[in-house]
């Protein structure tokens, strides 16, 4: 039997996401990957996926798939209306799972027991928005092709995980490498107030509008190596959130880093939201 899930409606921007291409940037190439990791995760396991399975990055629901097979699948991540959520399910041959639009969060992960089995490029099946590698976007009358299982399905029937918050969400930060290139009470600023999520937010980052952060030291800085979490302060004085699909270099000075796990929360912002970055103490 064909183990498809044919794409009717692919939703504003839907693509496969697994852990990305690690270990590349020295050519050039960014690592991508799911930008919810601990949701992508969570999806695969619901499932019985090895770690690292191609899994469906839904943004702002609207996608909806017909199975032309049986088969289980779970959503995760930002709750859409319509599906069964952080809960397994299966998908009888010819039925039709529809995501309606989430009411709190951005993201979607759908997992699909056995994983979404398209070619991989430069070992990962990720889309790079910024590298343009991997997979295209997806359309509507794709046909997904779904992998073997390979391991014993989990006997757990709903994992009870906190929903992304619809309110100001507050997360950690710590100096970065260029501080000392801002005003003596720019780190106050960045660290007492709150941004507003920019419309042109995107996988590559988040896009925050406040209160600007001033420069003390001008002139030209040579490109750096940038990472997820980074916070990047272009001349505007705006800082920018790196995501998923960063730069692998950077010219702008990055005043901060938000903290690993909390850049995961963070890939749930809506432009509009709240965001509140707070010095880490250790």
């Amino acid at each position: 039997m064909s183990r498809h899930l044919l794409v009717e409606e692919p939703g504003p921007l839907t693509t496969v996401q697994d852990e990305g291409r690690p270990g590349l940037a020295g050519i050039g190439v960014g690592r991508s990957g799911a930008c919810d990791r601990a949701s992508y995760r969570l999806a695969n396991r619901l499932v019985g996926n090895r770690d690292g399975a191609a899994a469906l990055e839904v943004t702002f629901g609207g996608l909806v798939l017909r199975a032309e097979a049986d088969l289980e699948v779970v959503t995760t991540g930002a709750r859409c209306p319509g599906a069964p959520h952080n809960a397994p399910t299966v998908l009888r041959a010819g039925e039709v799972l529809r995501l309606g639009v989430p009411e709190t969060g951005l993201r979607t992960y759908l997992a699909v027991r056995g994983g979404v089995d398209v070619p991989p490029v430069l070992g990962s099946r990720s889309t790079d928005v910024l590298g343009h590698l991997g997979p295209a976007a997806l359309t509507a009358g794709d046909r997904l092709r779904v992998g073997d299982a390979r391991a014993a399905a989990p006997a757990v029937d709903v994992a009870a995980v906190a929903e992304p918050t619809g309110g100001a969400l507050e997360v950690r930060v710590v100096p970065g490498p260029r501080r000392d290139w801002f005003a003596p009470d720019a780190w106050a600023r960045l660290t007492s107030g709150s941004y507003g999520v920019g419309a042109e937010s995107n996988r590559v980052g988040v896009r925050l509008e406040g209160e600007a952060l001033r420069r003390e030291r001008e002139g030209e800085l040579p490109s750096e190596g940038m990472v997820r979490g980074a916070l990047q302060v272009p001349p505007s004085g705006q800082p920018v959130l790196f995501l998923a699909d960063h730069p692998v270099t950077g010219g702008y000075p990055v005043i901060g880093y938000v903290v690993d796990e909390d850049v995961d929360r963070c890939s749930q912002l809506r432009p509009g939201q709240e965001v509140r970055l707070r010095e880490r103490r250790t």
